[in-house]
């Protein structure tokens, strides 16, 4: 590939215009956004007029035939991402696509191996991953910093008035807390753990079936327990902690995209820690926008941030905490 990664954008809702927004931020860094796609002309002509984009197309199938796009920011809801992503790919595009990755495991399974078999790059966009801090987190846990994890705790969540005509009240949508919430408590437990060997769960649910309220508690056979929640009734702190045998590493609010935590160890007086100088007005989207990037440039098709095994197994996660509460999705019956 050559110095420049020309990104397509699919989908114009508010977290594709968030990405975008920082995206554009990155052009000396070897990124350009070329084209956008929605359903509707109409959409995707605003959103090419609002960022400065060349090209609109009224249906995804355009923006995956466009020869001059590399990579595909897939931003639909989570019930699309199999369709969207899978299009992408047989045309023979790179692809980053939001999360939660796909409904479930059966669905995220079959987008890697269409990637794996095509040698193209995919990646889930877990954005949490790619930032400074959390990933100085992680070099900490690795190096000892807070001794052997006993314990993760994590929560998000808030309070929404949602109809039962909202997305997040709709099974074929892939509605409830956990997809859109609990992928953050979970996949950030499974950033330091790895896939659990125990999943219990239990949840106040919807009358269309979907989940309102979810708690979680994980468990690994090194004795190292998560106990996770997530809800859209209910304003959660959305903070995180890292209880080790020496010492604690505490996240305040927003724990998935921190600008500062604060490290404590056996010993020690408690230490800030907080984002280095970068670029201002920015959502941090920026950090999973430079990795693909990085990573397409040197001609990788994983990313090591965020390996596609770990997303599979954070999906499996999802699942067992689906039928732990029993909630099922029509794509679930689907083969």
């Amino acid at each position: 590939m050559s110095g420049t990664v020309r990104w397509g954008v699919l989908a114009t809702g508010g977290i594709a215009a968030r990405f975008t927004e920082d995206l554009l931020a990155m052009r000396d860094s070897g990124a350009e956004v070329v084209a956008v796609a929605s359903r509707t002309e109409a959409s995707a002509r605003a959103f090419a007029d609002r960022f400065g984009i060349g090209r609109a197309y009224g249906s995804w199938a355009e923006l995956v035939a466009d020869d001059s796009v590399d990579v595909v920011y897939v931003a639909t809801p989570h019930s699309a991402h199999r369709e969207a992503a899978g299009l992408a790919l047989e045309a023979g595009k790179h692809v980053l696509c939001e999360k939660a990755f796909t409904l479930n495991a059966r669905e995220a399974r079959e987008l890697v191996d269409l990637a794996r078999g095509r040698g193209l790059f995919l990646m889930e966009a877990m954005w949490t991953y790619c930032n400074p801090l959390v990933r100085r987190i992680t070099e900490l846990v690795r190096d000892g910093a807070i001794g052997e994890i006993r314990t993760v705790q994590a929560d998000f969540g808030f309070a929404g008035t949602f109809g039962a005509e909202h997305r997040l009240r709709d099974p074929a949508l892939g509605g409830g807390a956990l997809l859109d919430l609990g992928v953050y408590p979970v996949s950030f437990a499974q950033l330091l753990l790895g896939e659990p060997d125990r999943v219990q769960a239990d949840a106040l649910l919807s009358p269309e079936g979907v989940d309102l309220n979810t708690g979680m508690l994980l468990g690994w056979d090194s004795g190292a327990t998560a106990l996770l929640s997530c809800s859209i009734v209910g304003n959660l702190p959305t903070s995180a902690t890292v209880t080790g045998t020496e010492g604690r590493i505490d996240l305040p609010r927003d724990f998935f995209h921190p600008d500062h935590f604060f490290l404590h160890r056996s010993g020690h007086e408690p230490e800030k820690v907080v984002t280095g100088p970068g670029p201002q007005g920015l959502s941090g989207m920026q950090y999973e926008a430079a990795e693909v990037t990085r990573a397409l440039l040197a001609g990788e098709t994983e990313s090591p941030l965020v390996p596609l095994e770990g997303s599979l197994a954070v999906m499996r996660t999802l699942d067992a905490v689906r039928d732990r509460i029993g909630v099922r999705y029509p794509a679930d019956d689907r083969a």
